[in-house]
């Protein structure tokens, strides 16, 4: 998602999206530490992906 994307969304929908990226999150380490996965960037993409979302919400909270 692209950071104009992220400001698109609503509060509610930013934690929805934080909360399926964190399953996501939790399932790429755990595939990965099973057998390597073939795309470890993905791990740090989505890594990076929750802390964008993660700062667009508190940037939310703070403008009310």
């Amino acid at each position: 998602m692209k950071n104009s994307e992220i400001r698109a969304l609503n509060d509610a929908e930013i934690k929805q999206k934080i909360a399926s990226e964190e399953e996501t999150l939790k399932k790429l380490r755990f595939a990965h530490a099973v057998s390597p996965i073939e795309n470890p960037m993905k791990i740090k993409g989505t890594k990076k992906l929750i802390a964008r979302l993660k700062t667009a919400l508190r940037a939310k909270e703070l403008d009310k």
